[in-house]
């Protein structure tokens, strides 16, 4: 335990990196809790990857526009597919998703067979280089995430299926390359896990429970020198633990329960 490696000049961004990616993610998670596809953000997170990797694999700058759009181009492919296949065979999309994934993930492995460095190219895009994020680089990622926020707020009873698969694709793909696929799907998933029964402030406790995780996450990586990204995923589930275990309790006896907020 070394409280001296604690340094918030690397901690500061990287925390603030986890409010953004909490504040798109805990509203859309709990959408795809609702719609009952789960593991979508795997799916297109892994796309998104395939893209970056075939990118790097064509020998284009890291990190540049031309990898960010060969993303993105990759996401949003993938989204298409998938909200195709939505409409026409709804009662196997999980599967269908599962397959993307695995698809993906095969095709990524394949690019990187020949490279040398592709063993750390992979476990970039799984666990992320978050204490890596710098002021710098948040900018960009802030102005397209408040973008995101406006369209969902102001216009999420007015998204179709396609639109909001475009949206979802969009936002995954930056934030797969800002805290890797582990935390995409962690931020996404398990605040809305945890939360799925409860009737009030849903989102607000998605939000705190996102925020405290990656706190929490941040500071023992740092006090006891372990990987971040792993941390953190472990620390935002034993912190929605007791929420999930207070929002699933019976009700009381005579009291009759409200109308569950799905948003």
């Amino acid at each position: 335990m070394n409280f001296a490696t604690i340094d918030m000049g690397i901690l500061g961004p990287a925390f603030i990196a986890g409010v953004l990616v909490t504040a798109t993610h805990a509203p859309l998670g709990i959408q795809v809790l609702n719609r009952g596809i789960v593991f979508i953000d795997l799916a297109i997170a892994q796309v998104a990857g395939l893209g970056v990797i075939f990118a790097d694999w064509l020998g284009l700058e890291p990190l540049g526009w031309a990898v960010q759009t060969a993303a993105l181009a990759a996401a949003l492919a993938g989204a298409l597919l998938l909200t195709w296949t939505d409409r026409r065979w709804p009662e196997v999309q999980e599967a269908i998703i599962g397959s993307t994934f695995v698809l993906a993930a095969s095709g990524a492995l394949l690019l990187l067979a020949a490279n040398p460095h592709g063993g750390e190219h992979l476990k970039e895009l799984l666990v992320g280089q978050i204490l890596w994020v710098n002021w710098t680089r948040l900018a960009p990622v802030a102005l397209v995430y408040a973008v995101v926020l406006a369209f969902w707020f102001g216009m999420r009873e007015h998204i179709s299926r396609i639109g909001f698969y475009m949206l979802f694709a969009a936002t995954v793909t930056v934030s797969v390359q800002l805290v890797g696929l582990y935390l995409v799907f962690t931020t996404l998933i398990i605040p809305a896990l945890a939360t799925h029964q409860l009737q009030r402030a849903r989102l607000a406790i998605c939000y705190a429970l996102g925020a405290a995780g990656y706190a929490a996450g941040l500071l023992a990586s740092g006090v006891f020198d372990l990987p971040s990204g792993a941390v953190i995923v472990w620390a935002m589930a034993l912190l929605a633990i007791p929420v999930f275990a207070y929002a699933a309790r019976p009700p009381l006896r005579g009291v009759q329960s409200a109308p569950r907020e799905t948003r």
